[in-house]
């Protein structure tokens, strides 16, 4: 071993010194991620949003960041959403993805430095001079980093695309679907967007009048499984 490191040139030696501490770290990231490790804490050893690119100047300064990047791939989807009581909406809608891509993660800068340092020992050993490895192996650790960026980007798509949390119903506008009773006497039905999906939901309404098909209301609250409703 210490022939085979003695025999190596001060160049892939630093490439090494780079390349195992840096896979090392990305194995363990991976690890702790599959674990599911470190999301009770304040700290997360695989957390990949630490870093975004940019910083902030206090006071009213300048805050630069590189993560300007905003997907707008359009595509049309069918979700199938359960709204209280039980009720399933069947719906076709067409939506944008506006997550940021965010380049400069702490897992992305990991994978970076893994598979540039790879690539450039790969290429200087085959017998490539280092002017052109070098090159080859940070375009390489660029497109690892930006597939890393890309896979967050997606994850965090369908964890915000699969959770419906009612309590952002409140203050938004809806329509009467099926006739509410008054004074809370019973149940009706009221159709809104939420979260970009046209939904059907249970509603009551706590006014003295019935609040008719078609009538325009407001979501205040919610009773239960219910949205609370007022006449606009």
């Amino acid at each position: 071993m210490s022939e085979w490191w003695g025999a190596l040139s001060t160049l892939l030696k630093v490439l090494y010194l780079i390349a195992v501490p840096s896979t090392l770290v990305l194995l363990l990231q991976t690890f702790f991620s599959i674990a599911g490790f470190g999301h009770d804490g304040d700290i997360n050893i695989s957390d990949t949003s630490g870093l975004d690119g940019g910083f902030d100047v206090p006071d009213g300064g300048v805050d630069l960041d590189v993560n300007t990047d905003i997907d707008a791939n359009f595509d049309t989807d069918m979700n199938t959403d359960v709204c209280p009581h039980g009720d399933v909406d069947m719906n076709v809608h067409v939506h944008g993805d506006h997550s940021p891509l965010r380049l400069f993660t702490v897992q992305g800068i990991v994978a970076f430095f893994a598979v540039s340092g790879w690539v450039s020992i790969a290429a200087i050993s085959s017998g490539m001079p280092a002017v052109g490895g070098i090159p080859l192996g940070i375009v390489a650790g660029f497109f690892a980093m930006y597939g890393i960026a890309k896979l967050i980007q997606i994850s965090k798509k369908l964890t915000e695309n699969g959770t419906i949390d009612f309590r952002n119903a409140i203050g938004e506008s809806a329509t009467v679907y099926i006739p509410i009773p008054p004074n809370g006497e019973g149940e009706g039905k009221v159709t809104l967007t939420l979260q970009g999906r046209f939904m059907e939901c249970d509603a009551v309404s706590f006014g003295r009048e019935t609040l008719t098909t078609g009538t325009q209301v407001r979501v205040t609250d919610l009773n239960g499984e219910a949205l609370v409703v007022e006449r606009e």
